[in-house]
């Protein structure tokens, strides 16, 4: 597989990726005892903007460039500070050339009782991935594939935690590799939250995909978050989110945080967003 994620880091998909996780993350920290978040695509954990490969395609600019420049209600600016704030702590005063992914962020929002476990297989970006956050007691980076890492690491030995999935897409059956980690997730932490990342694409192996994981999921109360900046019927324009065991409260943001940033990321006027229920509660 010859993805790197620094072509597209920043841009919409990761923007509706990490807006929900730190969402998830704040909720987690209304309760004192400690939690683990668990990445198992973790990537290098941050990104060059001004880097050739990142400048080759410009996705950041139609990403998180165009957030930073938004205007949005009082609501919104304060359900995303976190998400912000998160970005903003790579870059040095009113210079912007750098994201973090997944990992950073998750970091940014640790309290120190709180941990988190980071998998990453391609051996340059693990070996970045471990740098970063090399003697650091909170963090526990792992040069494994990420379907591996999803079994081996739960349940989480403090007993509360939120699992973060979001592979590259790129390689032949991902959609049934999710599918099947996240039946092997829930037996294995069925009160964890659970996120699943995946581009929205047309065609049989979506609406595949759709009706396994319902079939998967069973009882849980479980979400479906997307947004997308075009017509999505000839190009991978949009991303969504099966969320497992959400926040109650993540319904009700999102319905807020959405629509702002569908206006501020859509490309033409087929931009758009959803939240649904996938799963209702038992």
């Amino acid at each position: 597989m010859n993805y790197r994620h620094i072509y597209h880091a920043g841009n919409f998909a990761d923007c509706l990726k990490h807006a929900i996780l730190s969402r998830i993350i704040t909720y987690m920290q209304k309760k004192d005892k400690a939690f683990r978040v668990i990445d198992t695509h973790a990537g290098p954990g941050i990104y060059d903007l001004s880097s050739k490969e990142a400048q080759k395609t410009g996705e950041w600019k139609d990403g998180i460039g165009k957030l930073r420049e938004a205007n949005w209600s009082k609501k919104s600016k304060e359900l995303l500070t976190p998400y912000f704030d998160a970005v903003q702590a790579v870059n040095m005063g009113e210079k912007f050339d750098t994201y973090p992914g997944s990992p950073m962020i998750t970091h940014s929002l640790l309290r120190k009782q709180d941990r988190m476990t980071v998998s990453e297989l391609h051996a340059d970006d693990f070996q970045k991935l471990h740098a970063l956050f090399k003697g650091d007691y909170q963090v526990k980076t792992q040069e494994v594939n990420g379907w591996h890492a999803l079994k081996s690491n739960l349940p989480p030995k403090e007993k509360r935690g939120v699992l973060l999935v979001d592979p590259a897409f790129e390689e032949k059956g991902d959609f049934f590799r999710m599918v099947r980690g996240a039946r092997e997730a829930l037996e294995r932490f069925s009160t964890g939250t659970m996120c699943f990342w995946y581009p929205i694409k047309q065609g049989l192996e979506m609406r595949e995909f759709n009706a396994d994981m319902v079939n998967v999921v069973g009882h849980p109360n479980t979400i479906v978050a997307e947004l997308w900046v075009k017509d999505t019927t000839h190009s991978l324009d949009g991303s969504g989110m099966v969320i497992v065991n959400p926040p109650y409260t993540l319904v009700n943001e999102l319905r807020i945080i959405l629509p702002e940033m569908s206006r501020a990321l859509s490309q033409t006027e087929d931009g758009g967003w959803r939240v649904s229920t996938l799963v209702p509660e038992s």
